[in-house]
């Protein structure tokens, strides 16, 4: 009984070293991507709704490509679990070598498609200049992202995250003094808006990309680092069989962010400043979910190994932890959108309206991490088991689902925004309740 004890208390402290890094990493990018959106509606208002529209359809395209490198980082991780180093190896050789296709072709698609692309999306003329303004500023980062996934994924699956804090440490700090100088016009430059705020965005992905880049190059200590022979052999055969086992997943958050950007759109039927109140809430939301997010990354990782070595129990313990934790975090971010909704809308707009209309639905996100952390958790936990069709296909439904209650309560019973969050709550419920029926029905097998 207590040697078990020692080796779950093992599980929970390597699952805490693996999502702690990532955390930290994210928490700084996500509080630079805060302040940035802070300075700028201090700025305009109108600058948010831009904000919005612009970054939702460009982080589904992005994010597909960081999710497209899941497969990779399954594959990887049960090769370790199954104690074959050299395998691990050659997958992270293919993911770095040929994961840079599809975001080359994308640079191009964000420098002369956005008008097309925001047009279908029903962004006014007021927003229109603003939205592409920013997005072919930002479009060089897309020629960063396919390295940037494959050491992401070469550091999680060694287990040395640490470097990703001081990258986004790096980023993040270089981001908000460019912002600051580039956004207002300081030090003799001019007042950019929000071409800046891009502009300094861009530049700051630059600087930390070479850094985690020469850290992983000149680091002894990652056991699946392909060697540079293996980088130069690296077999497409493998980096396709990745990609086939990362498409549901890489089709399932395309989904997500598919929905969101129909949800968008519905939001731009209603008035100019619904896409900003809608950008400001899920602003405040997405600090919670970096912590829940980066949770789910140690499980998928730690679920994964678990698979490879045949270890139910340790399969389950992590999961459970895991939500324990999320829980946690859910419950305290509720708390603080519940008690200080005034004071936390306050930092990103001045005005008195937006900040009294936001207040309910700021508590409806908060209300609305428990059942997306469940999701987060226990969906990374059916991606670590190998399973990643079931989230994909869970996702299409939750996308049809969102919209189509979206669509119902605000055009078929005029709700207003308050029926698009109402409409996220709704969805984000149904699919815990399904996920967590599958995730019940698990079993191994010899």
């Amino acid at each position: 009984m207590l040697l078990k004890k020692m080796v779950f208390a093992e599980y929970k402290v390597k699952l805490f070293k693996i999502f702690l890094p990532i955390m930290l990493s994210q928490l700084i990018s996500q509080i630079q991507m805060v302040i940035d959106r802070i300075f700028l509606g201090r700025l305009e208002v109108l600058y948010m709704s831009a904000i919005g529209n612009a970054t939702a359809p460009v982080w589904t395209t992005m994010s597909f490509v960081f999710s497209l490198s899941m497969g990779a980082s399954i594959l990887i991780s049960q090769s370790i679990g199954a104690r074959n180093e050299k395998q691990a190896r050659e997958y992270a050789a293919s993911l770095l070598v040929f994961h840079n296709v599809l975001p080359v072709v994308l640079f191009f698609f964000w420098v002369f498609c956005a008008p097309m692309v925001y047009r279908l999306m029903g962004v006014s003329e007021n927003v229109m200049g603003p939205c592409v303004t920013y997005t072919r500023f930002y479009a060089p980062v897309f020629l960063l992202i396919g390295t940037g996934a494959a050491l992401n994924v070469i550091l999680q699956s060694s287990g040395n995250t640490k470097p990703l804090v001081v990258y986004g440490i790096i980023r993040s700090g270089m981001n908000v003094i460019l912002d600051y100088v580039m956004i207002f016009g300081k030090f003799g430059f001019p007042a950019m808006g929000i071409a800046g705020a891009a502009i300094a965005t861009t530049v700051s992905e630059f600087i930390g990309a070479i850094y985690i880049f020469v850290r992983v190059v000149k680091s002894r200590h990652l056991i699946t680092k392909p060697t540079l022979n293996e980088v130069r052999h690296a077999k497409l055969s493998l980096y396709l069989k990745s990609v086939k086992l990362g498409i549901p997943t890489a089709s399932e958050d395309f989904c997500w962010n598919f929905g969101n950007l129909m949800l968008i759109r519905i939001l731009n039927t209603i008035n100019e400043f619904a896409a900003a109140i809608y950008s400001i809430v899920f602003t405040i939301e997405v600090l919670a979910v970096v912590v829940i997010g980066s949770i789910g990354n140690g499980t998928v990782t730690l679920t994964s190994e678990a698979t490879g070595s045949k270890d139910f129990k340790l399969f389950r313990s992590v999961v459970k932890t895991a939500y324990i934790w999320s829980a946690i975090v859910s419950g305290f971010t509720l708390v603080l959108c519940l008690l200080f909704p005034h004071q936390v809308l306050g930092w990103f707009t001045k005005d008195a309206n937006i900040i009294q209309t936001s207040s309910i639905y700021l508590a409806l996100v908060g209300i609305n991490l428990f059942s997306k952390s469940l999701n987060i958790i226990i969906g990374n936990g059916i991606r670590g088991y190998g399973d990643t069709r079931w989230m994909f296909f869970t996702q299409i439904f939750g996308t049809v689902f969102v919209v189509s209650m979206a669509l119902l309560f605000v055009i078929g019973l005029h709700l207003g925004i308050v029926g698009v969050f109402l409409a996220v709550l709704a969805d984000e419920f149904v699919r815990g309740i399904i996920n967590s029926i599958r995730f019940s029905k698990i079993r191994f097998t010899d």
